[in-house]
């Protein structure tokens, strides 16, 4: 069995692990990086950028660079570049794909097989869609597991504790969660989980800039954010000021040629202090507080049964957030675990749990909202209340609320909510076929059935004929097998196409470097060589310039061996010639060393005179 790798797919920025020796793994990037940004660009001449060279460029850019996908998945949301539309999971897919492709790289072998993490408060339709843009990507997704039960992996491994009560407290670019769980001699138990996937490091980002953006309004009378380009710098500035005062008291913000008002030059220049930073976030801080009572509570725990906090995700840096956790819990957050990377070391230990190269290690995962039915009146009706460890099975029996009806619709919903209309459905099917009856007598078994990944199937049979209907739960958004089939083959094709563009890169990189070689070397041989050998090569250089401008990189790599050829022969002869050269020369040395030796014999009678 080949390695099972470990993927965080994040907001904003993604890792990915491996076991190696017994210990997880951070594989470094192409670039050689430890993680790589959730970016994908499309250049205005149709090549596609993921990662660092996407982030790099976004500012000249913005229209076609996509950020934060990971908000989108599992909904019906549509990315518009050049006409073509493209869903969450196929940009998804495309930042997956260039991380399969980095860690092949890196460890010399083929990667088929992948655990990718999730935000614990993922629905079923979100889970699924990361599931498709792993298969699109070309991964078999062995398992889909919870960010802060991977981070809870990454920091329980190696150690040998009695049972003890962990809070992981997981806010990311995009989403936050938080868990409690119960970990000990090589059991990992999720007892609660609760968070919010619209909460992140890109809202405190936002805050920041909408500040910039008031204060540039205020003093020039000019919105920003009314323009692409400007509003991505502001973006940019203010990622890197809320990293800078994550560690400083204040942090310059200094945007030159930010535009142009009325033909003049604009430039942006303000310093934001700590403490504003943290009154423009303080609503957002307190947002990630209510989840942590609210799973302190689900758990049956209080705040002092908790006896480690472990913080994961780049947003935990801020300190207020840090503050903010630290006064709620009584403790000091643990600093032993890299919060950027927790998530793909755990999900990589998963993998490994899965190939069988760790053992004795048990991971009990919950599913994070309750499951349930649409009943008679609009009301929810749950089978499977939040917090049930995974995987999990639930039946009950329902009946007909009709006198001779003969089919029931089986609305499948997921929510806290008390009516159907204000919880998330996840999908409808109909169970037909029922013997007319007096309402009430038919008896219809509806299961649900979670699996390891959180996904859902439902079934549901008729007790009194034996007809049953299955579903595995399919959202509208979700992908059928002919659509992922057919975003597999675009997702390779793309892959080629990279791999093509690559190619002619570095064929015209090696042909530019070969004219320049050729052209310096015959201005410092001059008169050595010959007009008929320096029109010939003058040639051949003109002819592979025109090759560069065909794009053509089997013409290009052929023009470029043609110069490289025709050269070696002039070289050659040249090397030739003045071997001959200097074999003449020292024949004629060493008949002057006979002829003419510059010495002279002395008498020795006269010398003593």
């Amino acid at each position: 069995m080949g390695k099972i790798i470990g993927i965080d797919l994040g907001t904003t920025n993604s890792a990915a692990a491996v076991m190696e020796g017994g210990q997880a793994t951070i594989i470094p990037n192409a670039e050689g990086n430890r993680t790589t940004p959730s970016v994908v660009a499309f250049t205005k001449s149709g090549e596609r950028l993921v990662g660092e060279t996407a982030k790099r460029q976004a500012i000249t850019n913005p229209d076609r660079t996509i950020t934060s996908i990971k908000r989108e998945m599992g909904s019906d949301h549509k990315v518009t570049i050049e006409g073509k539309d493209y869903s969450p999971e196929e940009i998804s897919a495309m930042i997956l794909q260039k991380i399969k492709q980095d860690v092949e790289a890196y460890l010399g072998e083929t990667v088929t097989e992948a655990v990718i993490t999730v935000p614990a408060y993922f629905t079923d339709s979100q889970r699924q869609a990361t599931k498709d843009a792993g298969q699109i990507a070309g991964l078999d997704v062995k398992r889909i597991i919870n960010e802060p039960t991977a981070a809870a992996l990454a920091y329980g491994m190696d150690k040998e504790h009695a049972q003890h009560k962990i809070m992981v407290f997981d806010l990311g670019g995009g989403t936050f969660d938080v868990s409690i769980l119960e970990v000990g001699d090589g059991v990992f138990e999720v007892m609660a989980t609760r968070g919010n996937n619209r909460l992140g490091g890109d809202d405190f980002d936002a805050r920041i800039m909408d500040w910039m953006a008031e204060e540039f309004r205020k003093e020039n009378g000019l919105d920003l954010r009314k323009d692409p380009t400007s509003l991505q710098r502001l973006k940019d500035a203010a990622e890197k000021a809320k990293k800078e005062l994550s560690t400083t008291m204040t942090s310059n913000i200094n945007l030159p040629f930010i535009t142009a008002i009325d033909g003049v030059p604009a430039h942006l220049n303000m310093d934001l202090s700590r403490a504003k930073f943290n009154e423009l976030t303080e609503d957002l801080v307190q947002a990630s507080i209510g989840p942590v009572q609210d799973a302190l509570k689900d758990a049956g725990v209080k705040a002092g049964d908790i006896e480690k906090v472990l913080l994961v995700g780049g947003s935990t840096r801020i300190p207020a957030v840090q503050e903010a956790v630290k006064k709620l819990i009584g403790k000091e957050p643990q600093k032993d675990i890299n919060p950027d990377e927790s998530i793909a070391l755990g999900a990589a230990i998963q993998g490994g749990v899965l190939s069988g190269e760790v053992k004795d290690l048990l991971l009990l995962d919950v599913t994070p909202l309750s499951l349930g039915l649409e009943t008679l009146g609009g009301v929810t009706t749950r089978l499977i209340e939040r917090n049930t460890t995974i995987p999990t099975k639930k039946s009950q029996i329902f009946t007909t609320a009709a006198d001779s009806q003969t089919a029931v619709d089986v609305h499948v919903l997921q929510g806290e909510r008390e009516f159907a209309r204000d919880n998330t459905t996840l999908g409808r099917f109909q169970l037909t076929g029922i013997p007319a009856a007096p309402r009430g007598v038919p008896q219809i078994e509806v299961t649900f059935d979670i699996d390891a990944n959180g996904i859902v199937n439902v079934s549901a049979k008729d007790l009194g004929t034996g007809k049953e209907q299955k579903i595995t739960i399919t959202a509208s958004t979700k992908m059928s097998d002919e659509d992922i089939k057919k975003k597999v083959a675009e997702a390779e094709k793309f892959a080629d196409e990279d791999k093509k563009q690559k190619e002619l890169v570095e064929a015209k990189n090696n042909a530019e470097s070969m004219i320049y070689q050729t052209e310096k070397t015959l201005k410092d041989l001059g008169d050595k060589v010959t007009e008929d050998e320096k029109k010939n090569i003058e040639e051949k250089i003109e002819e592979l310039r025109t090759a560069i401008g065909s794009d053509d990189t089997e013409t290009i790599t052929q023009k470029t061996e043609t110069l490289t050829q025709e050269f070696y022969q002039v070289s050659q002869r040249m090397y030739e010639n003045t071997g001959e050269a200097a074999g003449q020369q020292a024949e004629g040395n060493a008949d002057d060393g006979v002829v003419d030796a510059d010495y002279e014999v002395v008498d020795d009678e006269e010398e003593g005179q």
